[in-house]
């Protein structure tokens, strides 16, 4: 299957998408650059307007009303404000909240507060938690009543630091994360990902990232999903909290400057071409992508097998590999007969038969031109 014109950055490329909230505009940016997208939800987000937790620390908040409210998400805070409306509470509710200095970690949180009729009295440039809190603690919180909007999870080193400081801290929870209702398409997707068939994973939330381990580890599958995301899958996160769940094991990833998903996809789609590798052979132009290849202009899909050979033998172009060493290249090894049936597939896909030249006794090439 040929494209005459590959216009799209990702053209060849898969990408693996683990989020729930916002999943398909994620989805929609990288599928727009040409990439190839694989769904596989690590989360769900289950609001709480029947939960008693919300409901307990509302009503606290109505009794003992807060000095600072911090906003963290644009859908908690108009959450919250919906289900006190829901329980017969809400014009209360912002009129405590009218009262207190309401903090926006970010824009979108900050638009839930001027919605609701409300303004707030900082946000932050960074959109980061870390500078809200460091805005807190410089401004003084000693004896302060402070009430802190989660945003899917908790926020243990924001809020013990507030309390550390003297500040009493309310913990609102609007939303909570929790596994897939199902949990097929991630255990697809973690397969995908070790049969290489994944290039790339984009991370939203660090929820999303301890969940796709979790199910790793849960199926004895760590270990690899740890080493194909370390060395293989460029993983990206949008910001330095997702990413810390995937630090914990040794995985790097890259982060945008700034926190946003459009930023997220640009710095995915500029990696995987920065990593590809182009070179010439044969009198053509050859570029290596995720799941194909682009040669003269043309993109050529390739399959898994062939792929890995292709790849083994671009890793120095011009050098004679062995059939030893492509056959441990394979995805799942397999016997040197193997091989020759990869190579044939591979000659086949690419459709120029010169490009991979057999020296015989001694392996495969590039017919790369010096």
């Amino acid at each position: 299957m040929t494209d005459p014109a590959p216009t799209h950055p990702l053209a060849g490329f898969a990408v693996g998408i683990t989020a729930a909230r916002r999943a398909d505009e994620l989805g929609a940016l990288l599928v727009r650059k040409g990439a190839t997208v694989r769904y596989g939800p690590a989360i769900r987000i289950v609001p709480l307007a029947d939960d008693t937790e919300l409901h307990a620390a509302t009503v606290r908040m109505l009794a003992e009303p807060a000095d600072i409210v911090v906003a963290t998400t644009g859908i908690g805070f108009r959450g919250w404000v919906e289900a006190a409306e829901g329980w017969g509470l809400g014009e209360e509710l912002v009129g405590c909240l009218d009262k207190a200095s309401l903090l926006a970690r970010g824009p979108k949180a900050r638009g839930a507060i001027r919605a609701a009729g409300l303004s707030e009295v900082y946000s932050p440039a960074s959109e980061s938690s870390a500078e809200l809190l460091q805005h807190l603690l410089e401004s003084g919180v000693e004896g302060c009543r402070i009430a802190v909007q989660l945003h899917g999870e908790p926020l243990p080193y924001f809020v013990e630091s507030l309390r550390d400081s003297g500040a009493e801290v309310i913990e609102v929870p609007v939303y909570r994360w929790v596994g897939p209702s199902d949990p097929g398409p991630l255990d697809r997707l973690i397969d995908a990902v070790l049969d290489g068939s994944v290039d790339a994973m984009p991370f939203t939330s660090a929820p999303a990232a301890a969940s796709t381990l979790a199910m790793a580890r849960r199926t004895g599958r760590l270990g690899p999903l740890v080493g194909a995301l370390t060395h293989r899958v460029l993983v990206a996160c949008v910001g330095p909290i997702t990413a810390a769940p995937l630090a914990a094991v040794g995985i790097p990833t890259m982060q945008p400057e700034r926190a946003r998903i459009g930023a997220l996809a640009r710095t995915v789609a500029q990696a995987l071409v920065e990593r590809s590798p182009r070179l010439c052979a044969a009198g053509c132009v050859v570029e290596l992508r995720g799941q194909a290849v682009i040669v003269d202009g043309q993109l050529r899909e390739v399959p898994p097998a062939p792929m890995a050979v292709l790849r083994a033998l671009a890793r120095e172009p011009g050098r004679v590999v062995s059939r030893r060493e492509l056959t441990a290249a394979l995805p799942g090894g397999g016997e040197e007969h193997a091989v020759e049936t990869a190579i044939g597939r591979l000659r086949t896909s690419l459709g120029e038969g010169k490009l991979v030249q057999t020296v015989v006794k001694r392996g495969y090439r590039l017919a790369v031109e010096r």
